[in-house]
């Protein structure tokens, strides 16, 4: 076997060599050998790790400053991390996403679940969004903005820094325009027949979430006809596709004026202004103001941020659902639906499912769990990394 170029990093004895051979990405800062070599390492250097006995296991990124110490990108140790591997990885990704979609707006690169951990890449047409979350994709950045130009031909591709995942990896929160030009305003993206409004340069996380598209599509189905109330709307996500498939009316909430000013645009690109209107307010405000009103929808949909990013939020994001769903539950008109929707990957579903429960029976109602929804499949799932599985939504019929 060729002589790796790469430095090398070791297990301690007693890490379970064999999960990374069995396809675990993640190696932590307690499973390695931290002498002062490997801490000098600077963050992002690509190593070839070795179990105990000095076997060769995979070719990985290393940054001695984050939990997450070690990465995996390729089981392959004579792998060579360079252009060439890159367009390969997002060569394997685009394939699949133009198998699912016949237009070029979705997530193109999913993190560990595409080959490229730490990297989320989403596309609007011919602009690409990047967010390297990962000191190794920090450190190759040049080199991914050419093979993304290369294999996709977009013409424009932003970094987006914003998030806690950068912070964990010691990466700076600067935005800024690789290649091409800055669209000149919110670019528009089709979806499930309604047309959204994505600010890519100064909005949420890459501008749009395109996660939510087939519970979106769900979602419309039991809206037709129906009065819809979308909370924690940002920029219409639920609202703007249940009246492009035929709803009364939505009321989209939100405590950014941005994102609903985004909303109401793209209700007006939708064709459907009339019948939608927006409400700025802190949601659980809101609800509770529209619980005392005894206003009444036919469709009530709450899609929160994340409220347990971590195990030590976990209890305090549980009883956060749990809030949610009893003060959305009185306002769903008898015989009709609420959907209930997490982010947070440290609530895993059952105990999502058991605080919205809790909370739709605190709320004075009984119900059906009619639907369970997850992330599209352009969010792939890693199989060994429940955090790639982050996303929920939950459809009950209330009676």
């Amino acid at each position: 076997m060729t002589p790796s170029p790469y430095p090398v990093v070791r297990l301690k004895p007693k890490a379970q060599a064999r999960t990374i051979r069995h396809g675990a990405p993640w190696v932590y800062d307690n499973e390695l050998v931290t002498d002062r070599r490997t801490k000098n390492l600077q963050p992002g250097t690509i190593a070839l790790l070795e179990d105990a006995e000095r076997k060769p296991l995979a070719v990985v990124a290393v940054n001695s400053n984050s939990r997450i110490m070690a990465r995996v990108l390729d089981r392959d140790v004579q792998a060579a991390i360079d252009g060439n591997w890159l367009r390969d990885r997002l060569a394997r990704a685009l394939a699949l996403r133009e198998r699912l979609f016949e237009a070029p707006f979705y997530r193109l690169v999913h993190a560990e679940a595409d080959g490229l951990p730490g990297v989320v890449i989403d596309r609007f047409g011919d602009v690409a969004v990047i967010q390297p979350n990962a000191a190794w994709a920090e450190g190759l950045l040049d080199e991914l903005c050419a093979a993304v130009v290369e294999v996709t031909g977009v013409k424009t591709v932003l970094k987006n820094a914003t998030g806690r995942a950068r912070a964990l990896e010691g990466l700076d929160e600067e935005n800024a325009v690789l290649h091409g030009r800055a669209p000149d305003g919110p670019v528009p993206v089709p979806m499930n027949g309604a047309t959204y409004m994505a600010d890519l340069t100064g909005g949420q996380k890459t501008g749009l979430f395109y996660d939510q598209r087939p519970n979106h599509a769900f979602a419309a189905r039991l809206a037709q006809g129906a009065r819809v109330l979308d909370v924690f709307s940002h920029v219409g996500g639920f609202s703007l596709v249940c009246l492009a498939q035929g709803a009364q009316s939505a009321v989209a909430v939100d405590g950014s004026q941005a994102a609903l000013d985004l909303a109401a645009e793209g209700a007006t690109q939708t064709g459907v202004a009339e019948r939608f209107e927006t409400r700025r307010g802190d949601a659980f405000e809101v609800l509770t103001e529209m619980g005392k009103a005894g206003e009444k929808f036919d469709v009530v949909i709450c899609d929160p941020p994340a409220f347990a990013p971590n195990k030590k939020a976990l209890e305090a994001g549980l009883r956060a659902y749990e809030r949610v769903a009893r003060l959305a539950a009185p306002l769903v008109a008898e015989g009709g639906f609420l959907g209930l929707c997490s982010c947070s990957h440290a609530a895993d579903l059952s105990k999502f499912r058991g605080a919205s429960v809790r909370g739709i029976g605190r709320g004075g109602r009984t119900s059906q769990l009619i639907h369970t929804g997850f992330a599209g499949a352009d969010h792939p799932l890693h199989p060994q990394l429940a955090e790639s599985g982050y996303l929920k939504s939950l459809f009950f019929r209330l009676v």
